[in-house]
């Protein structure tokens, strides 16, 4: 059974910053592609950034500029490091991997708990 664990939610100001973790265990033979997504109360969950093996990443246009997603492959690790924070970015986010583990012969999603942003004075 594969895993995956978000970090480093919390309370922060407008303008403030937060990077968010998310490590992933078991018997994990790839992950191929890493994202991380935010839902709102009462809203639909939608993509905020992805990123391949190879460190191609793509961003929702309305977090263009302000946030960082990267990994790291030998910890099996993602990382959203999230700047300018506005009140509109909060929400729960959520890890998701693209992974194949080590019995299996094709990919299959993954998703994390979530872990809850705050931007608020």
């Amino acid at each position: 059974q594969v895993q995956l664990v978000e970090s480093g939610g919390g309370l922060v100001p407008p303008g403030g910053s937060l990077r968010l973790s998310c490590a992933a265990s078991g018997r994990i033979f790839r992950i191929y592609i890493m994202g991380w997504y935010r839902q709102a109360p009462g809203k639909q969950r939608d993509l905020v950034a992805t990123i391949t093996y190879d460190g191609i990443s793509n961003y929702a246009e309305d977090v263009k500029g302000r946030f960082t997603i990267s990994r790291d492959n030998a910890k099996n690790t993602g990382y959203l490091q999230m700047n300018s924070l506005k009140p509109e970015d909060t929400a729960v986010y959520y890890c998701n991997a693209r992974l194949r583990t080590v019995l299996s012969t094709t990919p299959s999603d993954v998703w994390g708990q979530g872990t809850q942003v705050t931007v608020s004075s």
